[in-house]
């Protein structure tokens, strides 16, 4: 029998699944990489193809078809996913993108940037989500962001926050998260980063990393335990 498989959009050449592809393998589940900023066409459906949907980062907006045309394809098979209950991870861009189909509002270039290792705090609706239950209320994740989930979904379940930016995880209905930060991203990755651009929203390139690496430990079992519930949520499901 051939093992369940999750499809995996990415956005842009430096937004793989990193280190959450592997995780998600640990549980049963394998990924699908289409790179559809390559031009690599998403599919018509997700139905009896896919046991879940995985949306990656970039640096664009959830609308923005002029630069990513691909984006109305992955939309609707974000609205699938809601629609039929197919569990559905969205990161960065991805959990804008899942905010904005099921009725919340995304801007761009909002609020207070952030990047590298940032600390969050879990939220009360945890207590009882699937993949958040039970992990320390404080954490920490890495981030690179300057647009913003503005208002959440109606009835989302709000998950986590941080002091500058309030909508860091959410869930939609009960089988569908998005999130503002990089749980697939290793410390190691943030030594790519280009220092310029890090400078001209304020930070400091070697202090990002230094942070990152001296968080790594604790957060790398955090968000490994996310992707192992969401890998078996999809491996076991039907």
């Amino acid at each position: 029998m051939p093992r369940p498989t999750a499809l995996v959009v990415q956005n842009f050449p430096g937004g793989g699944p990193g280190r959450w592809q592997d995780w998600l393998g640990e549980t049963g589940l394998d990924c699908e990489v289409v790179e559809a900023h390559t031009g690599a066409p998403l599919p018509d459906g997700l139905a009896g193809r896919y046991a879940a949907l995985v949306i990656l980062g970039g640096p664009l907006m959830p609308d923005d078809d002029a630069r990513a045309p691909w984006l109305p394809a992955a939309r609707a098979l974000a609205r699938e996913a809601l629609g039929s209950g197919l569990p559905y991870f969205g990161i960065c861009l991805g959990g804008q993108l899942l905010a904005q189909v099921a009725g919340g509002e995304v801007r761009a270039e909002h609020g207070t940037p952030e990047a590298g290792s940032t600390p969050l705090t879990l939220l009360p609706a945890v207590v009882d989500d699937p993949l958040f239950h039970g992990l320390p209320e404080q954490v920490t994740a890495i981030e690179h962001h300057v647009d913003a989930i503005t208002v959440l979904p109606p009835d989302a379940a709000w998950l986590a926050r941080s002091t500058t930016c309030p909508h860091q995880a959410f869930r939609v209905g009960s089988t569908a998260w998005g999130v503002q930060f990089h749980p697939e991203v290793a410390a190691e990755r943030i030594a790519h980063w280009n220092p310029d651009r890090l400078a001209r929203n304020g930070f400091d390139h070697g202090e990002l990393l230094e942070r990152a690496r001296r968080d790594e430990p604790a957060a790398a079992e955090v968000w490994r335990t996310v992707a192992h519930r969401f890998g078996r949520l999809a491996a076991n499901r039907g």
